[in-house]
């Protein structure tokens, strides 16, 4: 780029200027010469009349003819001079400036990477990150853009920022005006900063979503999370199975609804590796230390079959949430890792699986 601006600007210098025309004194005596030549042919001068004035024009000739000639030569001698500091500023100057620039604006200091290595930055994440921050430095300065705000709130939740996200769907809300979705939102993002407890705001943020518009179903689906974290399990289940009832038959939520129903029921997911009846009652009478390990038991024997059986998502999801209730926040973090690598090229499932972290707070 630079070496195509340099060449710009000297291009209109690549030639020499043509020296000037003899001048019109030059023309003049010229056709004075010829003039005389006429007046001696037709007899109106004699011969020695004619010679003098030939001589006296010809000295005034070549008089005006050197005059012409210095005046070219120290005309053409400052052009050369000038092209010569003009082509000396440009190849010196553009770079410098052409530098300076790259060395305030660029990143000299980045150093370069191998192909592949550009390749894997330039990931889906990056690209997210990249999309963040350009709409974060653009609500910086229009704080008023309500849209803005409702864009980004969900990427916030989905990337575990839920006080960010609980901000965002504030100022949503606020400039945007209240709906049953919003409030839904900013419910299940108050969830999510209180570590998957349903606390009175969170609350009262689906309780202003149900007024709004009965059928929310994930106020309606935490609203039965409250009801159990508060000890009322009777209740919970009738929210849950209430929900499942209404349900379209291709609602992939169904079967989170329905674990958590099975839950409260204390009663095993149909098709699923996880305690009989028989279980339960052997559990309810070992001591503190054996109920542990009976989980931990479970818990490992379920992560060892998504080893082979890596597509069973229902089964994914009930790990995750087993390690969120023993306290193993690195397990699951791992088992996150692992269930979004195996659904990698099934995208509905990968959503599926985002939706359900997303529900448990993880």
């Amino acid at each position: 780029m630079t070496a195509a601006a340099v060449l710009a600007v000297l291009w209109p210098l690549r030639s020499r200027s043509t020296a000037r025309r003899a001048g019109s004194d030059v023309e003049v005596y010229r056709d004075q010469l010829g003039e005389i030549e006429r007046d001696q042919a037709a007899g109106l001068i004699g011969k020695p009349e004619a010679e003098a004035a030939r001589v006296e024009v010809s000295r005034r000739l070549i008089a005006a003819s050197d005059s012409i000639e210095n005046e070219k030569f120290v005309a053409d001698g400052a052009s050369v001079i000038w092209r010569r500091r003009v082509v000396a500023a440009t190849l010196v100057l553009l770079p410098v400036c052409a530098g300076s620039l790259y060395y305030l604006l660029g990143s000299p200091g980045i150093p370069t990477l191998p192909l592949a290595q550009r390749l894997d930055n330039s990931s889906e994440q990056t690209s997210i990150d990249g999309m963040v921050a350009h709409v974060e430095a653009y609500l910086e300065h229009n704080p008023d853009n309500g849209r803005g705000w409702e864009v980004l709130a969900p990427i916030y939740a989905q990337a575990g920022r839920y006080d960010d996200a609980v901000k965002a769907w504030r100022n949503a809300l606020r400039l945007l005006g209240e709906n049953a979705e919003r409030e839904a939102n900013l419910g299940e993002a108050l969830v999510g900063s209180s570590n998957g407890i349903v606390t009175a705001e969170a609350k009262s943020a689906f309780d202003r979503a149900l007024a709004i518009d009965a059928n929310t179903v994930s106020a309606r689906f935490y609203m039965g999370l409250a009801a159990e974290q508060d000890g009322r399990r009777e209740e919970a289940a009738k929210v849950w199975r209430d929900i499942i009832a209404a349900a379209p038959a291709d609602a992939h939520w169904v079967g989170f609804v329905r674990e958590a129903l099975a839950r409260v029921e204390g009663k095993p997911v149909a098709g699923t590796v996880g305690p009989s009846a028989r279980d339960v009652d052997a559990a309810a009478k070992l001591a503190p230390e054996q109920h542990n390990a009976m989980i931990q038991n479970m818990v490992d024997r379920l992560a060892e079959r998504l080893k082979t059986e890596s597509s069973d998502l229902d089964g994914w999801l009930r790990l995750l949430r087993s390690y969120k209730v023993l306290g193993e926040t690195e397990k699951a973090r791992t088992a996150t890792e692992t269930a979004r690598r195996a659904f990698a090229g099934e995208p509905e499932k990968l959503r599926q699986l985002d939706e359900g972290i997303k529900a448990l707070g993880l």
